[in-house]
C-alpha cells in the first residue's frame, strides 16, 4: 500500500475519470487486492478528506468503477477526477507481529551494517519485481527492499531499518 496523505489518513487510491452518465467514476486503486478498495467505507476524497460512501462498485474489464452518494450524475462525478482516495488510518487491519505497512517505514532512518547513516526513507514504491525504498540524506538513494539480501532489520523501537549497502552507491 502506499503512503500517507496526513497524519491519520491513508491513501489508497485515485480517480481517474468518469464511467457512463448516472455518476460513476473509474477508481486507480493502490490496494492489494486492487479491488480491495471497496472494502473501506467512508472514502476521503480530496485535499479537504472529504467523507463519502461508495454506494455501488464492481470490477468492469481491466478497470475498477464506483459510484459514490450523492453523485447521480456525469457532471458530479466529473468534479471528482483527479482527486485522491485516502481512508483513517485506524481503518486498516493491523499487521501481524512479522508485518507491517509501507507507511510505517517513512521517515525512519537506514543505516548501513557498517553503522554509517544513508538518510531516511521518504517513500516507497514497487516496480513489480521488487519494492523500492526511496532514502533521502545528503543524497536520494534507492535502494530495493529485498529482505535478508538488503534489508537485514527493520528495528520500529529505534527507529531504524539496517542494510547491507555500499554507502558509495
Amino acid at each position: 500500500m502506499s503512503g500517507e496523505t496526513g497524519s491519520s489518513r491513508v491513501l489508497v487510491g485515485r480517480i481517474a475519470g468518469v464511467y457512463g452518465l448516472k455518476g460513476w467514476v473509474k477508481i486507480l486503486s493502490e490496494t492489494d487486492p486492487r479491488a480491495g478498495i471497496f472494502g473501506y467505507s467512508p472514502w476521503l476524497i480530496g485535499p479537504d478528506a472529504v467523507p463519502r460512501r461508495v454506494v455501488e462498485s464492481k470490477e468492469h474489464g481491466k478497470g475498477l468503477i464506483a459510484r459514490l452518494d450523492d453523485c447521480v450524475d456525469r457532471d458530479q462525478a466529473a468534479r471528482l477526477v483527479g482527486q485522491e482516495i485516502a481512508i483513517h488510518r485506524a481503518q486498516l487491519p493491523p499487521p501481524r507481529p512479522d508485518e507491517f505497512y509501507w507507511l510505517d517505514l517513512e521517515g525512519l532512518a537506514v543505516v548501513t551494517t557498517d553503522g554509517i547513516e544513508l538518510g531516511r526513507v521518504d517513500h516507497l514504491f514497487s516496480t513489480g519485481v521488487n519494492d523500492v525504498l526511496v532514502v533521502k540524506g545528503e543524497r536520494e538513494r534507492l535502494l530495493p527492499f529485498a529482505w535478508g539480501d538488503v534489508v537485514k532489520d527493520v528495528d520500529f523501537e529505534r527507529g531504524r531499518i539496517e542494510v547491507d549497502w555500499d554507502p558509495e552507491f
